[in-house]
Protein backbone atom coordinates (compact mmCIF):
# COMPACT_ATOMS: atom_id res chain seq x y z
CA UNK A 1 0.00 0.00 0.00
CA UNK A 2 1.34 3.91 -0.46
CA UNK A 3 2.42 5.22 2.40
CA UNK A 4 0.74 8.35 1.54
CA UNK A 5 -2.84 6.33 1.31
CA UNK A 6 -4.87 7.04 3.83
CA UNK A 7 -7.20 3.48 3.70
CA UNK A 8 -5.62 0.02 3.46
CA UNK A 9 -6.76 -3.81 2.77
CA UNK A 10 -5.14 -5.98 5.37
CA UNK A 11 -5.22 -10.13 3.52
CA UNK A 12 -3.04 -12.49 3.06
CA UNK A 13 -3.37 -15.16 0.37
CA UNK A 14 -2.95 -17.90 3.56
CA UNK A 15 -6.46 -17.46 4.80
CA UNK A 16 -7.04 -19.00 0.94
CA UNK A 17 -5.87 -22.79 2.61
CA UNK A 18 -8.12 -23.02 4.51
CA UNK A 19 -11.51 -24.50 4.54
CA UNK A 20 -14.62 -25.36 6.13
CA UNK A 21 -15.64 -28.19 4.21
CA UNK A 22 -17.06 -28.16 0.65
CA UNK A 23 -20.80 -28.68 1.56
CA UNK A 24 -20.45 -25.65 4.20
CA UNK A 25 -22.41 -22.28 3.21
CA UNK A 26 -19.16 -20.38 4.51
CA UNK A 27 -17.23 -20.52 1.19
CA UNK A 28 -13.29 -18.65 2.31
CA UNK A 29 -12.52 -18.93 -1.62
CA UNK A 30 -15.23 -15.66 -1.29
CA UNK A 31 -12.12 -13.27 -0.04
CA UNK A 32 -9.58 -14.19 -2.74
CA UNK A 33 -13.14 -13.49 -5.36
CA UNK A 34 -13.34 -10.23 -3.73
CA UNK A 35 -9.33 -9.30 -3.99
CA UNK A 36 -9.48 -10.47 -7.68
CA UNK A 37 -12.70 -8.02 -8.42
CA UNK A 38 -10.76 -5.29 -6.60
CA UNK A 39 -7.87 -5.73 -8.71
CA UNK A 40 -9.79 -5.78 -11.94
CA UNK A 41 -10.87 -2.37 -11.33
CA UNK A 42 -7.27 -1.34 -10.87
CA UNK A 43 -7.82 -0.45 -7.00
CA UNK A 44 -4.62 -1.57 -5.93
CA UNK A 45 -1.82 0.74 -5.28
CA UNK A 46 0.36 -0.22 -8.55
CA UNK A 47 3.47 1.22 -6.99
CA UNK A 48 3.80 -0.30 -3.61
CA UNK A 49 2.61 -3.62 -1.90
CA UNK A 50 -1.05 -4.27 -2.67
CA UNK A 51 -1.91 -5.06 1.16
CA UNK A 52 -0.70 -5.27 4.57
CA UNK A 53 0.09 -8.83 5.03
CA UNK A 54 -1.80 -9.90 8.17
CA UNK A 55 -0.25 -11.69 10.83
CA UNK A 56 -1.16 -14.39 12.78
CA UNK A 57 -2.34 -13.04 16.30
CA UNK A 58 -0.82 -14.23 20.28
CA UNK A 59 -1.96 -16.38 22.45
CA UNK A 60 -2.16 -13.57 24.88
CA UNK A 61 -4.39 -11.24 22.84
CA UNK A 62 -7.15 -13.63 22.31
CA UNK A 63 -6.89 -14.91 25.83
CA UNK A 64 -8.04 -11.16 26.47
CA UNK A 65 -11.63 -12.54 25.48
CA UNK A 66 -11.24 -16.24 25.35
CA UNK A 67 -10.85 -18.55 28.17
CA UNK A 68 -7.69 -20.51 28.71
CA UNK A 69 -9.56 -23.82 28.38
CA UNK A 70 -11.97 -23.01 25.41
CA UNK A 71 -8.54 -21.99 23.29
CA UNK A 72 -7.05 -25.09 24.32
CA UNK A 73 -9.40 -27.44 23.01
CA UNK A 74 -8.93 -25.21 19.42
CA UNK A 75 -5.41 -25.75 20.03
CA UNK A 76 -6.30 -29.52 19.75
CA UNK A 77 -8.76 -29.19 17.28
CA UNK A 78 -6.62 -27.90 14.72
CA UNK A 79 -5.10 -31.39 13.86
CA UNK A 80 -8.54 -31.84 12.22
CA UNK A 81 -9.80 -34.21 14.47
CA UNK A 82 -12.15 -33.91 17.36
CA UNK A 83 -11.29 -33.64 21.00
CA UNK A 84 -13.32 -35.39 23.20
CA UNK A 85 -14.69 -32.68 24.72
CA UNK A 86 -15.49 -30.13 21.23
CA UNK A 87 -19.36 -30.35 21.39
CA UNK A 88 -19.31 -28.92 24.90
CA UNK A 89 -17.85 -25.73 23.42
CA UNK A 90 -20.31 -25.99 20.31
CA UNK A 91 -17.75 -27.47 17.83
CA UNK A 92 -19.53 -30.18 15.78
CA UNK A 93 -20.01 -31.38 12.51
CA UNK A 94 -22.65 -28.81 11.94
CA UNK A 95 -22.00 -24.81 11.94
CA UNK A 96 -18.54 -24.94 13.46
CA UNK A 97 -17.17 -28.09 11.75
CA UNK A 98 -13.82 -29.44 13.38
CA UNK A 99 -11.01 -29.12 10.21
CA UNK A 100 -7.73 -29.58 9.65
CA UNK A 101 -5.91 -25.48 10.79
CA UNK A 102 -8.96 -24.49 12.31
CA UNK A 103 -7.17 -22.56 15.11
CA UNK A 104 -4.62 -21.27 12.48
CA UNK A 105 -7.34 -19.59 10.32
CA UNK A 106 -8.71 -18.20 13.48
CA UNK A 107 -5.90 -16.28 14.39
CA UNK A 108 -4.43 -15.40 11.23
CA UNK A 109 -8.12 -13.94 10.77
CA UNK A 110 -7.94 -12.16 14.22
CA UNK A 111 -4.06 -11.26 14.00
CA UNK A 112 -5.61 -9.16 10.58
CA UNK A 113 -8.56 -7.05 12.57
CA UNK A 114 -5.56 -6.58 15.12
CA UNK A 115 -3.27 -5.32 12.50
CA UNK A 116 -6.15 -2.64 11.32
CA UNK A 117 -6.55 -1.53 14.58
CA UNK A 118 -2.21 -1.26 14.61
CA UNK A 119 -3.12 1.05 10.99
CA UNK A 120 -5.38 3.25 12.51
CA UNK A 121 -4.19 3.89 15.91
CA UNK A 122 -0.49 3.80 14.96
CA UNK A 123 0.42 4.14 11.51
CA UNK A 124 -1.86 7.50 10.97
CA UNK A 125 -4.52 5.67 8.57
CA UNK A 126 -7.99 6.96 8.35
CA UNK A 127 -9.18 3.39 6.98
CA UNK A 128 -8.59 -0.17 7.71
CA UNK A 129 -10.49 -2.95 5.63
CA UNK A 130 -10.46 -6.83 6.50
CA UNK A 131 -12.50 -8.58 4.75
CA UNK A 132 -11.52 -11.64 6.69
CA UNK A 133 -12.68 -10.32 9.83
CA UNK A 134 -16.22 -9.83 11.43
CA UNK A 135 -16.76 -13.36 13.23
CA UNK A 136 -18.69 -11.79 15.51
CA UNK A 137 -20.79 -15.11 17.27
CA UNK A 138 -17.98 -16.47 18.88
CA UNK A 139 -17.74 -16.38 22.68
CA UNK A 140 -15.33 -16.31 25.03
CA UNK A 141 -15.73 -19.80 25.85
CA UNK A 142 -17.20 -21.31 23.18
CA UNK A 143 -17.43 -21.30 19.29
CA UNK A 144 -20.96 -20.50 17.27
CA UNK A 145 -22.48 -19.51 13.77
CA UNK A 146 -19.30 -20.19 11.43
CA UNK A 147 -16.87 -18.37 14.19
CA UNK A 148 -14.28 -19.65 16.56
CA UNK A 149 -12.23 -16.45 18.04
CA UNK A 150 -14.47 -13.10 18.42
CA UNK A 151 -11.99 -11.56 16.14
CA UNK A 152 -13.75 -7.76 15.99
CA UNK A 153 -14.08 -8.43 20.38
CA UNK A 154 -10.15 -9.18 20.35
CA UNK A 155 -9.77 -5.98 18.64
CA UNK A 156 -11.81 -3.97 20.96
CA UNK A 157 -10.28 -5.28 23.74
CA UNK A 158 -7.14 -4.29 23.11
CA UNK A 159 -8.55 -0.46 22.18
CA UNK A 160 -10.32 -0.11 25.95
CA UNK A 161 -7.35 -1.01 27.19
CA UNK A 162 -5.78 2.27 25.90
CA UNK A 163 -8.55 3.71 27.00
CA UNK A 164 -10.55 4.75 23.89
CA UNK A 165 -14.20 4.63 23.54
CA UNK A 166 -15.49 2.41 20.86
CA UNK A 167 -18.77 1.88 18.85
CA UNK A 168 -19.37 -1.38 17.04
CA UNK A 169 -22.12 -1.18 14.00
CA UNK A 170 -22.72 -4.29 13.04
CA UNK A 171 -25.01 -4.26 9.70
CA UNK A 172 -25.19 -8.05 9.38
CA UNK A 173 -28.19 -10.66 8.73
CA UNK A 174 -27.72 -11.80 12.11
CA UNK A 175 -27.65 -10.22 15.46
CA UNK A 176 -23.94 -9.51 16.92
CA UNK A 177 -24.16 -11.48 20.24
CA UNK A 178 -21.05 -12.20 20.66
CA UNK A 179 -19.17 -8.66 20.50
CA UNK A 180 -22.37 -7.38 22.45
CA UNK A 181 -22.08 -10.03 25.27
CA UNK A 182 -18.35 -9.52 25.66
CA UNK A 183 -18.71 -5.87 26.19
CA UNK A 184 -22.53 -6.24 27.98
CA UNK A 185 -21.44 -4.43 31.04
CA UNK A 186 -19.13 -1.79 30.07
CA UNK A 187 -20.00 1.99 28.79
CA UNK A 188 -16.41 1.74 27.13
CA UNK A 189 -18.10 0.40 24.31
CA UNK A 190 -21.71 1.17 22.67
CA UNK A 191 -22.70 -1.80 20.10
CA UNK A 192 -24.71 -1.24 17.91
CA UNK A 193 -26.38 -4.28 15.95
CA UNK A 194 -29.51 -3.93 13.08
CA UNK A 195 -30.32 -7.20 12.07
CA UNK A 196 -33.22 -10.19 10.84
CA UNK A 197 -35.41 -10.25 14.17
CA UNK A 198 -34.36 -13.25 16.20
CA UNK A 199 -37.45 -14.99 16.42
CA UNK A 200 -37.09 -15.89 12.73
CA UNK A 201 -33.42 -15.98 12.66
CA UNK A 202 -30.08 -17.39 14.59
CA UNK A 203 -28.94 -16.72 17.14
CA UNK A 204 -32.80 -15.52 18.13
CA UNK A 205 -30.98 -13.03 20.29
CA UNK A 206 -30.46 -9.03 19.87
CA UNK A 207 -33.99 -7.63 21.16
CA UNK A 208 -34.66 -3.80 21.54
CA UNK A 209 -35.05 -4.49 25.80
CA UNK A 210 -31.30 -6.20 25.48
CA UNK A 211 -30.19 -2.84 27.02
CA UNK A 212 -27.11 -3.46 28.36
CA UNK A 213 -26.04 -4.19 31.78
CA UNK A 214 -24.49 -2.02 35.05
CA UNK A 215 -22.15 0.64 33.31
CA UNK A 216 -22.88 -0.54 30.41
CA UNK A 217 -27.15 0.21 30.39
CA UNK A 218 -28.04 1.92 27.35
CA UNK A 219 -24.65 0.85 25.29
CA UNK A 220 -26.26 -1.94 23.62
CA UNK A 221 -28.69 -0.88 21.07
CA UNK A 222 -30.55 -3.54 18.98
CA UNK A 223 -32.66 -3.21 15.90
CA UNK A 224 -34.55 -6.23 15.07
CA UNK A 225 -36.32 -6.43 11.77
CA UNK A 226 -38.48 -8.67 9.59
CA UNK A 227 -38.51 -10.56 7.20
CA UNK A 228 -38.66 -8.72 3.67
CA UNK A 229 -37.39 -5.38 5.31
CA UNK A 230 -36.22 -3.95 2.04
CA UNK A 231 -33.92 -1.31 1.14
CA UNK A 232 -35.72 1.96 1.97
CA UNK A 233 -37.28 0.54 4.90
CA UNK A 234 -33.90 -0.43 6.58
CA UNK A 235 -32.19 2.70 5.24
CA UNK A 236 -34.84 4.53 7.25
CA UNK A 237 -34.30 2.55 10.57
CA UNK A 238 -30.51 3.17 10.15
CA UNK A 239 -30.64 6.87 9.79
CA UNK A 240 -33.12 7.50 12.69
CA UNK A 241 -31.10 5.34 15.49
CA UNK A 242 -27.19 5.41 14.46
CA UNK A 243 -26.38 8.19 13.14
CA UNK A 244 -28.08 10.23 16.23
CA UNK A 245 -26.12 7.82 18.59
CA UNK A 246 -22.60 8.22 16.88
CA UNK A 247 -23.22 11.89 17.42
CA UNK A 248 -23.54 11.60 20.81
CA UNK A 249 -20.73 8.88 21.86
CA UNK A 250 -18.69 10.92 20.13
CA UNK A 251 -15.90 7.56 19.92
CA UNK A 252 -12.44 7.08 19.20
CA UNK A 253 -12.42 4.64 16.81
CA UNK A 254 -15.61 3.03 14.84
CA UNK A 255 -15.69 -0.48 13.77
CA UNK A 256 -18.22 -2.11 11.23
CA UNK A 257 -19.20 -5.33 10.82
CA UNK A 258 -20.10 -4.93 7.00
CA UNK A 259 -22.14 -8.38 6.99
CA UNK A 260 -23.59 -8.82 3.39
CA UNK A 261 -26.12 -11.62 4.09
CA UNK A 262 -28.70 -9.13 4.63
CA UNK A 263 -28.72 -9.12 0.21
CA UNK A 264 -32.48 -10.67 -1.22
CA UNK A 265 -30.29 -13.08 -3.10
CA UNK A 266 -28.69 -14.28 0.38
CA UNK A 267 -29.81 -17.99 0.81
CA UNK A 268 -29.46 -17.73 4.89
CA UNK A 269 -32.01 -15.09 5.56
CA UNK A 270 -34.87 -13.12 4.48
CA UNK A 271 -34.11 -9.73 4.47
CA UNK A 272 -34.29 -7.68 1.05
CA UNK A 273 -31.58 -5.58 0.36
CA UNK A 274 -29.37 -5.05 -2.54
CA UNK A 275 -26.39 -3.63 -3.34
CA UNK A 276 -27.54 -0.08 -3.77
CA UNK A 277 -28.91 -0.40 -0.71
CA UNK A 278 -26.11 -1.63 1.28
CA UNK A 279 -23.34 1.33 -0.23
CA UNK A 280 -25.84 3.75 1.10
CA UNK A 281 -24.90 2.74 4.00
CA UNK A 282 -21.34 2.63 3.80
CA UNK A 283 -21.36 6.08 2.09
CA UNK A 284 -23.23 6.88 5.22
CA UNK A 285 -20.40 5.58 7.52
CA UNK A 286 -17.61 7.33 5.89
CA UNK A 287 -19.58 10.63 6.16
CA UNK A 288 -18.68 10.69 9.59
CA UNK A 289 -15.06 10.96 9.19
CA UNK A 290 -14.60 9.04 12.03
CA UNK A 291 -11.10 6.57 12.41
CA UNK A 292 -12.72 3.72 11.33
CA UNK A 293 -11.82 -0.35 11.23
CA UNK A 294 -14.09 -2.37 8.55
CA UNK A 295 -14.66 -5.81 9.16
CA UNK A 296 -16.64 -8.37 6.99
CA UNK A 297 -18.91 -10.90 8.23
CA UNK A 298 -21.32 -12.87 6.46
CA UNK A 299 -22.15 -13.49 2.95
CA UNK A 300 -23.01 -16.87 1.41
CA UNK A 301 -23.81 -15.84 -2.01
CA UNK A 302 -20.24 -15.49 -2.59
CA UNK A 303 -20.35 -13.13 -5.94
CA UNK A 304 -22.77 -10.60 -3.99
CA UNK A 305 -19.85 -10.52 -1.66
CA UNK A 306 -17.19 -9.31 -3.86
CA UNK A 307 -19.71 -7.11 -5.50
CA UNK A 308 -20.63 -5.40 -2.33
CA UNK A 309 -17.22 -5.47 -0.80
CA UNK A 310 -15.51 -4.55 -3.53
CA UNK A 311 -18.05 -1.33 -3.60
CA UNK A 312 -17.49 -0.78 -0.18
CA UNK A 313 -13.76 -0.16 -1.02
CA UNK A 314 -14.37 1.83 -3.21
CA UNK A 315 -16.11 4.60 -1.36
CA UNK A 316 -13.56 4.17 1.20
CA UNK A 317 -11.16 5.80 -1.01
CA UNK A 318 -13.27 7.69 -2.70
CA UNK A 319 -12.87 7.01 -6.29
CA UNK A 320 -15.31 6.17 -8.68
CA UNK A 321 -15.10 3.05 -11.09
CA UNK A 322 -17.66 1.40 -13.62
CA UNK A 323 -20.77 -0.37 -12.85
CA UNK A 324 -20.17 -2.87 -15.25
CA UNK A 325 -17.64 -5.60 -14.24
CA UNK A 326 -14.54 -5.77 -15.83
CA UNK A 327 -13.94 -7.76 -18.76
CA UNK A 328 -11.35 -9.65 -17.62
CA UNK A 329 -12.84 -10.83 -14.55
CA UNK A 330 -16.14 -11.73 -16.32
CA UNK A 331 -14.64 -14.14 -18.69
CA UNK A 332 -12.56 -15.84 -15.18
CA UNK A 333 -15.52 -16.36 -13.36
CA UNK A 334 -18.05 -16.53 -15.90
CA UNK A 335 -19.12 -19.50 -14.69
CA UNK A 336 -20.38 -18.07 -10.77
CA UNK A 337 -21.87 -14.95 -11.85
CA UNK A 338 -25.00 -15.94 -12.12
CA UNK A 339 -25.86 -13.03 -14.86
CA UNK A 340 -24.57 -10.25 -12.05
CA UNK A 341 -22.30 -8.42 -14.64
CA UNK A 342 -22.66 -5.08 -12.61
CA UNK A 343 -22.03 -4.20 -9.31
CA UNK A 344 -25.37 -2.95 -8.80
CA UNK A 345 -28.06 -4.34 -8.40
CA UNK A 346 -31.72 -4.00 -9.81
CA UNK A 347 -33.82 -1.86 -7.51
CA UNK A 348 -36.16 -3.86 -5.48
CA UNK A 349 -39.26 -3.36 -3.55
CA UNK A 350 -41.06 -5.76 -0.78
CA UNK A 351 -44.67 -5.83 -2.27
CA UNK A 352 -47.85 -7.43 -0.58
CA UNK A 353 -48.62 -7.40 3.36
CA UNK A 354 -44.79 -8.35 4.02
CA UNK A 355 -44.81 -4.59 3.42
CA UNK A 356 -46.95 -3.49 6.44
CA UNK A 357 -45.65 -5.47 8.79
CA UNK A 358 -42.13 -5.09 8.18
CA UNK A 359 -43.07 -1.24 8.47
CA UNK A 360 -45.28 -1.68 11.79
CA UNK A 361 -42.25 -3.56 13.35
CA UNK A 362 -39.35 -1.10 12.64
CA UNK A 363 -41.63 1.87 13.75
CA UNK A 364 -41.99 0.03 16.70
CA UNK A 365 -38.27 -0.70 17.22
CA UNK A 366 -37.05 2.59 16.95
CA UNK A 367 -39.63 4.34 18.87
CA UNK A 368 -38.88 1.89 21.54
CA UNK A 369 -35.40 2.82 21.11
CA UNK A 370 -35.90 6.46 21.02
CA UNK A 371 -37.95 6.50 24.05
CA UNK A 372 -35.89 3.79 26.11
CA UNK A 373 -31.83 4.24 24.92
CA UNK A 374 -31.89 8.04 23.71
CA UNK A 375 -32.78 9.72 26.98
CA UNK A 376 -29.65 7.71 28.39
CA UNK A 377 -27.48 8.82 25.98
CA UNK A 378 -28.59 12.68 26.28
CA UNK A 379 -30.76 12.77 22.63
Amino acid sequence: MSATSKEVLVFSKKFGRHSYGSSHPLKIERLQLTMDLIDAYGLFDTCATPWVEAQAAGEKDVQAVHSVEYLEILQQANTGQAPSQAWKFGLSSGDNPVFAGLYDWSLLVTGATLECFRQVREKNKQIAFNIAGGLHHALPDKASGFCYINDPAVGIARMIQDGLRVIYLDIDVHHGDGVEAVFYNTDQVLTISLHQHGHTLFPGTGFPDDMGEGPGRGYAVNVPLAPATDDDLYLWAFMEVVPPLVRAYKPDVLVTQLGVDTLTTDPLAALNLTTNGFIRLVQEIKSWGLKWVALGGGGYNVMNVARAWTMAWVVMKGVKVPDELPANFVKKHQSGLDGKLTLSDPPYKTKGAAVDRAREMAQSVVARIKENIFPLAGI
